[in-house]
């Protein structure tokens, strides 16, 4: 039970980490200066071209050599939210997309500021688009923190290779390992359809 504490944590802070960097990587993807695009679109490249695992290395094992040491928690979450933003950025760039571009002219002729037609009228479409695709992409993450037994952090999956390595039993520990993730995994499913059923008129 302490290690799935310890894993659904670090999940949360991560997703919610993930969805400000992809706010961030999708609104920069959108501007119009060049300065701001490329370094969006050179992030998603990269962060979706390499392997989630690598990226845990390079952070935890990479940036002490730049002089910035992080413990394996904080190089953890800063791992899988830079993975996860990516990801969110292209679900909110699809979304982005699917809205009419009349959505934006139409508050810009009422005179409305950019960020009051975002958040009053571009948000509630965006999210009845997004939330199911959001959802997916935080069950990624919460999965994805069985790779940081790599940097020494005993969540789920390592404390089943602990358990392993005195018991010798492999079949037991990984099928509980499994069971504890579908457990979290759907706990994140229900809070996203208590969403659906909380906000109707944002998401149905």
């Amino acid at each position: 039970m302490e290690a799935a504490w310890i894993a659904l944590i670090i999940a949360i802070v991560a997703i919610i980490l993930s969805w400000i960097i992809g706010s961030g990587v999708v609104l920069a993807g959108r501007s119009k200066l060049w300065v701001l695009r490329a370094p969006a679109a050179a992030f998603i490249w990269f962060i979706r071209g390499t392997p989630t695992l690598i990226q845990i290395f390079m952070i935890y094992f990479g940036l002490p050599q730049l002089g910035l040491g992080l413990n394996p928690y904080a190089a953890g979450i800063l791992a899988l939210g830079l993975s996860g933003g990516a990801y969110v950025a292209e679900i909110l760039r699809a979304g982005f997309n699917a809205i009419p571009e009349g959505q934006f002219e139409a508050g810009r002729s009422l005179g409305l500021s950019v960020p009051i037609i975002l958040w009053f009228v571009v948000m509630p479409q965006l999210l009845r688009i997004v939330v199911p695709a959001l959802t997916n992409e935080a069950m990624n993450t919460l999965k994805n923190t069985s790779l940081l037994s790599a940097i020494t952090i005993v969540e789920i999956t390592l404390y089943a290779k602990q358990q392993i390595a005195s018991t010798f039993r492999p079949f037991d520990y990984y099928i509980l390992a499994a069971i504890f993730y579908l457990i979290l995994a759907e706990a994140l499913n229900q809070f996203a359809r208590w969403y659906e059923r909380r906000y109707p008129a944002l998401i149905r």
